[in-house]
This record gives C-alpha cells, sequence and structure tokens, in this order.
C-alpha cells in the first residue's frame, strides 16, 4: 500500500515536471513584450537564441534564465519526493516538456537552458565545468550549438564519474537533447551553421 502511494506520487511529480518544463517562456515574453510570435521569425524556434533575432539580448537572457528556473523546480519537485536521482529524471520529464510542450503540439525548443537547469539544481560541480566548457567552445568558434554539443556529450561524462547514480539520467538527457540538435550538427558539418549574432536591444 505505501509503496502504492509512492509510486503515484513519484507519477505526479514527473507529471508536473513536464507540465512545468512545457511553458513556451519564449513565446510568453516576446509576445508580451510585442515582438509577436517567435515561431514565425528566424529559426522557428522558442528559445533564447531566436529570442535574440526579435528581442535583443537582454530578452534572451530573461528566456534563458526562465527556462533554467522552470527546470530547477522539476528538480525541486523531485527532491521533495526521493533522492537526486528521481529529482534529476523530474529535471528530464522538464526538459521533455520545454521540447514537446503539449501546449505548443509538441512543437518547442531544444532544452540546452533547461538543462542547464537541471545541472545546477542536481550536481553544481558538472554545471560549472559545462558551463565553462559551452562559453569557451562557442565563444572561441562562434557556434551556440557547437558549444552545445559539447556539453550533450561531457554531462553523461560527469555524471558517471561523479557517481550519486546520476549517470543514467544525464544521458537520457544529452541523447535527448543530441536528437533535438540533429539539424544544428548537420549544418555544423556541412559549414552552413549560423555563427551568433550579439544582439543588445532590438
Amino acid at each position: 500500500m505505501i509503496a502504492d502511494s509512492f509510486n503515484l506520487v513519484a507519477a505526479g511529480a514527473i507529471l508536473i515536471s513536464y507540465l512545468l518544463g512545457s511553458i513556451p517562456m519564449g513565446l510568453i515574453l516576446t509576445k508580451i513584450t510585442g515582438h509577436g510570435d517567435i515561431r514565425k521569425v528566424g529559426s522557428g524556434n522558442i528559445g533564447a537564441t531566436n529570442v535574440m533575432r526579435i528581442g535583443g539580448l537582454r530578452l534572451a537572457a530573461l528566456t534563458w534564465i526562465l527556462d533554467m528556473a522552470k527546470a530547477i523546480a522539476a528538480v525541486c519537485i523531485g527532491y521533495a519526493v526521493a533522492d537526486v536521482v528521481f529529482a534529476a529524471w523530474c529535471g528530464f520529464a522538464a526538459i521533455v516538456g520545454h521540447c514537446y510542450p503539449i501546449w505548443l503540439r509538441f512543437r518547442g525548443g531544444k532544452g540546452i537552458s533547461s538543462l542547464f537547469g537541471v545541472l545546477l539544481a542536481s550536481s553544481p560541480l558538472s554545471f560549472a565545468i559545462c558551463a565553462v566548457e559551452w562559453l569557451a567552445v562557442a565563444l572561441t568558434s562562434g557556434y551556440s550549438s557547437l558549444g552545445a554539443v559539447f556539453v550533450f556529450c561531457t554531462m553523461p561524462v560527469l555524471g558517471f564519474v561523479f557517481g550519486n547514480g546520476l549517470g543514467w539520467p544525464f544521458l537520457a538527457i544529452g541523447l535527448l537533447c543530441l536528437w533535438r540538435h540533429r539539424s544544428n550538427i548537420g549544418r555544423l558539418i556541412h559549414g552552413t551553421e549560423s555563427k551568433i549574432e550579439w544582439k543588445w536591444k532590438k
């Protein structure tokens, strides 16, 4: 009976985490600031990179922070139910929601900002390493997506190295985000990927 109750609570935590992740922060922010529907601009993505194209760096930074925050909230829900491993799986559910939001017919972002939220809340050391790595690669190469790919590959390794059972949820997150970036990877290989365009304001 106790086990059944826990399973029900755990399932509820996963569902709530998914729904949190599904909140399209980039779309909401661009609409309320008068920049229109971000899905009709640039890449059509609802993430921070596309937000910067129409709203500038400040709005993109706010989008990034809020996308991180919803993943952090999901991890905190997981902590309230069980241990750090379950919390990381709740974070994974939030990233699934970000990438495939029920509110937008499952057409969402690519998960990088929410990924950093999960890292910060579940493994601060992994967050620091991945953040430095992403910045170093993105700033030196000019490709945000290249820095992201490095993070997706490094994150599972850190999860297994540092222990605590985080390797498997980190691997799931890395694979999901790699899949979501498959078009970017193709453009990187063919030399047609767009470089970062820093715009303070629009």
